[in-house]
């Protein structure tokens, strides 16, 4: 079975997409299933690639992360993924904001 796993930052743009390209990387060469996604708690970079110097900062390092889309989080991500990964405290707190009852 895959395990799934949901990186939440503030935008989508920098960190959590980050999270994700590294993650994929590294759970690749060990072999494991993963499914992997990023969502950010705010909705400013719907649909836009992560920063530029993210995406240089990143490529410098191995991890190709050019093709991500921001996207905000959702009610179904607490179904749909079995872990959610906050990037921050205050990003804990916004995500805590929205999980259904």
């Amino acid at each position: 079975m895959t395990t799934r796993i949901l990186f939440v930052c503030l935008g989508n743009i920098c960190r959590s997409p980050t999270a994700e390209g590294v993650t994929r990387v590294l759970a690749g060469k060990a072999g494991l299933e993963l499914t992997l996604d990023s969502a950010g708690t705010g909705r400013w970079h719907l649909g836009e690639p992560p920063c530029a110097g993210m995406v240089r900062a990143a490529a410098g390092a191995g991890y190709d992360i050019s093709g991500l889309r921001a996207r905000q989080i959702a009610a179904a991500d607490f179904t749909d993924f079995e872990l959610i990964v906050a990037m921050d405290g205050d990003n804990l707190d916004d995500i805590a904001a929205v999980r259904p009852p």
